[in-house]
């Protein structure tokens, strides 16, 4: 059996006077490719940003490799998860000193110059994300999928052992979202890196992610395969309609169809 990499254990977190989520638990283990799926406003945003350390949990205990988190230093915290965001974060910078940035949590407290270590990891990643040949170029310069593809190689660089993302195919055309998601598999299978990514197209999330995580109203209402939580009761249950299931006939993976109705507008 796999190992548990990140235990999520009766947590509550949430917004001064808004939204919480309650009570919520699950295991991420090593090599887990999970998705967090739910309509906006179901609590996905806010339990990232729990497991990221950027929300403080007011009740129970988020563990990374047995290591409470509010026991971990920014430094420590910052070479075991990397976060990709829904929205890239322009800098005026070359690409190659975004990705750069990625080496940050392991330089010396006096070092400024970058290594030549940190300097093969940022390219090595370059690489693997098929943007070695945009090094020079100013990152606002680059079409959306690059810029992503770019965060990406910054996030590969602090060689984390969880990797997280909130909705990185959401603005993109669906040549740039197979090519991202079929990136992120390859590293996840490669590198036996732990991902869990927020995701809205839900049949995307069935071809890709061996664990589904669906979310309403701050709680877990299912997790496990897509086979046992795409299904139409859940779907009704969590987004408030009514769809179909079929068969992707190349690989038989669940498919999700919605349906019209008639609508009398009279």
């Amino acid at each position: 059996m796999k190992d548990t990499i990140l235990a999520i254990d009766g947590i509550e977190c949430g917004y001064k006077g808004g939204f919480h989520i309650c009570d919520l638990r699950l295991d991420v283990r090593r090599g887990d490719m999970v998705g967090i799926i739910g309509r906006n406003g179901s609590g996905k945003t806010t339990l990232m940003k729990a497991i990221a350390g950027d929300l403080a949990v007011t009740r129970g205990k988020i563990r990374l490799e047995g290591v409470d988190l509010t026991e971990m230093s920014l430094r420590d915290k910052a070479r075991k998860i990397a976060v990709v965001s829904q929205f890239v974060e322009i800098a005026d910078i070359s690409v190659e000193d975004y990705v750069l940035m990625g080496r940050v949590p392991y330089r010396d407290r006096f070092q400024f110059a970058d290594r030549s270590d940190d300097m093969a990891i940022a390219r090595h990643y370059m690489k693997t994300t098929g943007i070695y040949h945009l090094r020079d170029s100013m990152m606002a310069c680059l079409s959306g999928g690059e810029q992503q593809m770019a965060s990406i190689a910054s996030a590969l660089s602090q060689e984390p052992t969880l990797l997280l993302l909130d909705e990185p195919t959401s603005h993109l055309d669906i040549a740039h979202q197979v090519r991202l998601m079929n990136l992120i598999k390859r590293l996840n299978t490669k590198l036996n890196l732990s991902v869990v990514m927020i995701i809205h197209d839900l049949n995307m999330a069935s071809e890709y992610f061996n664990r589904l995580v669906l979310m309403n109203d701050g709680r877990i209402i299912v997790e496990g395969t897509a086979e046992s939580v795409l299904t139409p009761d859940n779907i009704e249950t969590a987004y408030g309609v009514r769809i179909v299931t079929g068969r992707n006939p190349l690989t038989d993976k669940i498919a999700v169809f919605p349906y019209s109705e008639s609508i009398d507008i009279t």
